[in-house]
């Protein structure tokens, strides 16, 4: 009889399914039985990662059967909280606020949920790569090249290579920098490492201070900028000799192989180029998030773009039309993504001016250079000074 029983009860559930079919019951993973709310196949295509349709929230927030809802919800009349909070989401909340703004009246912005996930997931994964694969591959150049030695025998006399107030704008400018770097990594990065070690409390003094820092030295790395520009423009001028030191690599990767090069070679004209482009971009992105919702970017930016047809071609459909907080969102991004580029390329300059190369740091640190590494690394402009001082001493009085 059990056995019987056991062979009976499948095909009983079978009956029955095929009854509830056949009299019109609608399956439970449609939205029919749930009146509209998620189901289970909602939220395995969540977990699955699968974009999931929201109509069902954003257009059912309680107002629309009013009078089957009148006297159930006595003090919140019509609307539940779970109502109430679907309206903000989806922005039909009828609010009213004191504050005044472009963004007041948004109180929740489901449609910022992309930046979110973006900016913790890939932006930090791939940032991260950026900046470890540089280290990585300073360490492995250090390790096969070894350190830059002067070649020839030293001189003991030194040239003037940069002056008090060249050396004023680097220092400001790569000071600011530096400070800036490391405070924007520590709020992209902090809670990751910093609250297990000194705990929630703890993180939140280390993160307003390194906001403090990160908007007020904007100003300082602004106008290092400004000087650098102006300092040294007129020496980056790519010209034919840059070729040639490229061909050479710069002699870089082989001993005892020094192309010429005038006051700047083609790879420091190259950092030089990267670092206006790239810190004219991150300081204008800059200044649309300490001035938010007064300096939008993005719109029009995306909107010449897709004028020259490039997004299109490459398969990309770029927003002309945004929300403030939109507006705010791309900036951000873009001020990460740049900055990511940016301490990637000073991690390579700072390594060639100190330990990767001998005398290098004489440049910057006192302003005057080794005669022979001047000859090696920069014989061009070398000649050019000794020219200058040979004028000079010809043309004063002999005592």
């Amino acid at each position: 009889m059990r056995l019987i029983q056991l062979l009976l009860i499948p095909i009983f559930l079978a009956s029955f399914a095929w009854a509830q079919e056949s009299a019109g019951v609608p399956d439970e993973t449609h939205r029919g039985v749930t009146g509209g709310a998620t189901t289970l196949e909602d939220i395995l295509a969540r977990q699955r990662g699968e974009e999931v349709d929201n109509s069902f929230r954003s257009e059912n927030t309680g107002q629309g059967n009013v009078e089957g809802l009148l006297g159930q919800l006595s003090p919140r009349g019509v609307s539940s909280d779970s109502d109430l909070y679907r309206e903000l989401r989806f922005g039909s909340a009828d609010v009213t606020v004191s504050a005044r703004g472009p963004a007041a009246s948004v109180l929740i912005q489901d449609g910022g949920m992309w930046w979110l996930n973006f900016r913790t997931g890939p932006l930090r994964e791939y940032g991260t790569y950026i900046l470890g694969g540089m280290l990585v591959v300073l360490l492995l150049f250090f390790l096969i090249r070894g350190k830059i030695r002067i070649d020839g025998e030293k001189t003991g006399r030194t040239v003037t290579r940069f002056n008090g107030y060249e050396r004023f704008g680097h220092w400001l400018f790569a000071g600011s920098f530096l400070v800036l770097g490391v405070t924007g990594l520590l709020t992209l990065y902090g809670r990751d490492f910093l609250i297990p070690i000194f705990g929630k409390e703890g993180f939140a003094m280390i993160a307003q201070g390194c906001k403090w820092l990160h908007n007020n030295l904007a100003w300082a790395f602004m106008l290092g900028l400004v000087i650098v520009t102006v300092n040294w423009i007129a020496h980056n001028i790519p010209n034919r000799t840059d070729v040639k030191w490229l061909a050479a690599g710069g002699g870089l990767f082989t001993k005892n192989s020094h192309p010429p090069a005038k006051k700047f070679n083609a790879g420091q004209k190259i950092i030089f180029w990267l670092c206006i482009l790239l810190g004219v971009s991150i300081s204008l992105s800059g200044l649309s998030l300490l001035f938010p919702f007064e300096m939008p970017l993005f719109a029009k930016t995306f909107s010449i773009a897709n004028a020259t047809g490039l997004p299109q071609m490459l398969g990309l459909n770029l927003p002309v039309q945004m929300s403030p907080q939109e507006e705010m969102q791309y900036t951000q991004l873009w001020h990460v993504m740049v900055a990511y580029a940016f301490i990637a390329i000073i991690l390579a300059h700072i390594y060639l001016g100190s330990v990767g190369m001998e005398g290098a740091f004489d440049a910057m640190g006192t302003g005057e250079v080794e005669e022979q590494w001047a000859r090696e690394h920069h014989s061009l402009w070398l000649e050019e000074v000794q020219e200058k001082e040979a004028g000079k001493a010809a043309a004063s009085p002999a005592e």
